[in-house]
């Protein structure tokens, strides 16, 4: 471990909070110290929920160190059970608590609660958030979906059934995700037997070996338990997911050829607008468009298609900072023709948005700051995310309607056709000059302009010339000074004056 300002992912049993905040009827006992107590915050501020998070925390302090917390875990436990009278029990030990070695899992077991109660082993220094999110939802599944001897009776005829697998409590955009799927289920005449851990209940995970496949959303989450699914009660599962116009119709196809059911009149009805939207007037804005892409595994892939396939972005970077699914993103970015970044530090993926210059960051609200503080348009794709990124509003990432949200979410960072020329037009006016701050303020300090990356060790920019390429709007600075300098290495120039930038710019333009 290591400190850091900013982190992707909190510890593991932040994970499991956000499994037994996602769904009801279950109650998470955590063995913790005054400080590790900041579920409320999570998720009553950031995600807007209108209940308190169903948590219980030993809350010992200093002082209790040489006394007996085991005692206080115990306590806490059975007025948990006795105030909430939960179906299940999980418990488990915080980061720091797991130092003092109490053994909740022990302790539980002596109290002999007339409930469920699932012991959690997250080993909090060695893996994180989404870890413990996986874990926590495979030994519930575990534990309430046990191997019964023979299939479940079906009536001849009746529609197919599957589960929806993998949305959670503070997951990015997951209850308006579920609300689209299921739509787009209903229209393929497939019925929906549990969504989980969403809004499902310790019961309703007994009833997921109704259903005859699963439908995987969010793999961060619920590959592991899906798996086991599938390999214990024989469950199919549906491993595209549906962000983005072709991922869509993948899903769909998917599904048809399991089923046996025609897919046909969904796909001639389909209500993206997305692919009309990207041909449209302002397209020659888009096409080219060099994109940076970085987050959880399952949103920076599906980003990293409809950015090359569906909107004729360039991606110039893709990485994440799941490393569980590290082969997933490299092989992605293969395809691409790059290498993927894996890491979990944000100093380096600023590092390397700073050397790539893209002109979008498709990001966490990470990469959101660093691409502020970098002038460069950025949208958020994937948790962590801000408040603001859990609007009031329908606004799912999946299926049609979720291909017309990202391709709003996406272009409006964008300088577009009018606006550009408009810039440019003013570029030596007092107050519309990048340098000049905002000017609806009253005061302001002059905004720095972003670094620009350093020019070859052989090219040599003129005073004049590096004066008149600030004069060019940010959002095309970076890609004009890149072409000023192969257009110069292509020529022979050791030295880019104001005559070579332009003669680029014209031969570019071609």
């Amino acid at each position: 471990m290591k400190l850091t300002v900013w982190t992707y992912e909190g510890p593991p049993h932040v994970g499991a909070m956000r499994i037994a905040t996602a769904m009801k009827g279950l109650h998470y006992v955590l063995h913790a110290p005054q400080g590790d107590t900041y579920a409320d915050l999570l998720f009553t501020m950031i995600e807007r929920r209108d209940a308190r998070p169903p948590v219980t925390y030993t809350t010992f302090q200093a002082r209790d160190l040489g006394s007996d917390t085991a005692q206080l875990f115990k306590t806490a436990a059975l007025e948990a059970y006795k105030r909430f009278k939960p179906e299940a029990m999980i418990v488990g030990a915080s980061c720091t608590a797991e130092l003092i070695q109490d053994d909740p899992a022990g302790l539980a077991r002596a109290l002999k609660l007339p409930i469920p109660v699932i012991a959690l082993d997250l080993p909090s220094y060695q893996k994180k958030e989404n870890w413990g999110a996986s874990e926590t939802f495979y030994q519930l599944v575990r534990t309430f979906a046990p191997k019964v001897e023979g299939a479940p009776e079906r009536t001849p005829g009746s529609r197919p059934r599957c589960n929806i697998l993998g949305p959670t409590a503070l997951g990015f955009r997951h209850r308006d995700d579920v609300v689209e799927v299921k739509r787009l289920l209903a229209r393929l005449g497939v019925d929906v037997n549990v969504t989980a851990p969403l809004e499902a209940t310790p019961s309703d995970l007994a009833r997921l070996t109704d259903a005859d496949f699963n439908v995987v959303l969010y793999p961060e989450i619920a590959d592991v338990a899906a798996r086991w699914l599938e390999r214990t009660h024989g469950q199919k599962m549906i491993r595209t997911v549906p962000i983005g116009q072709n991922a869509t119709k993948d899903f769909i196809n998917e599904i048809a050829a399991l089923t046996g059911i025609d897919p046909t009149p969904l796909l001639n009805d389909a209500d993206a607008r997305l692919p009309w939207w990207s041909r449209s007037v302002d397209s020659n804005y888009l096409t080219g468009k060099r994109v940076f892409i970085f987050g959880d595994a399952t949103h920076a892939i599906a980003a990293a298609r409809v950015a090359s396939e569906e909107l004729g972005f360039e991606v110039v970077g893709l990485g994440t900072y799941a490393r569980e699914f590290a082969r997933d993103v490299r092989a992605a970015a293969e395809k691409l023709g790059l290498t993927a970044l894996i890491s979990d530090d944000y100093l380096e993926v600023e590092q390397a948005i700073a050397e790539l210059q893209p002109e979008l960051v498709l990001g966490t609200q990470m990469e959101r700051h660093i691409a502020k503080r970098l002038g460069i348009g950025c949208a958020v794709i994937s948790a962590p995310a801000h408040v603001q990124d859990y609007p009031a509003r329908f606004s799912p990432q999946m299926g049609f309607e979720g291909a017309n949200v990202l391709f709003d979410t996406w272009v409006h960072p964008l300088v577009m056709g009018l606006e550009e020329h408009l810039l440019a037009m003013f570029r030596e006016d007092f107050e519309f000059n990048d340098a000049a701050g905002p000017s609806h303020l009253a005061a302001h300090q002059p905004a720095s302009p972003p670094a620009a990356a350093p020019a070859p060790s052989d090219i040599i920019w003129s005073k004049e010339a590096e004066a008149e390429l600030t004069k060019i709007p940010f959002f095309v600075r970076g890609k004009a000074r890149r072409n000023a300098e192969r257009f110069a290495t292509e020529q022979g120039l050791a030295i880019i004056q104001i005559e070579t930038l332009y003669d680029a710019k014209s031969h570019y333009a071609r």
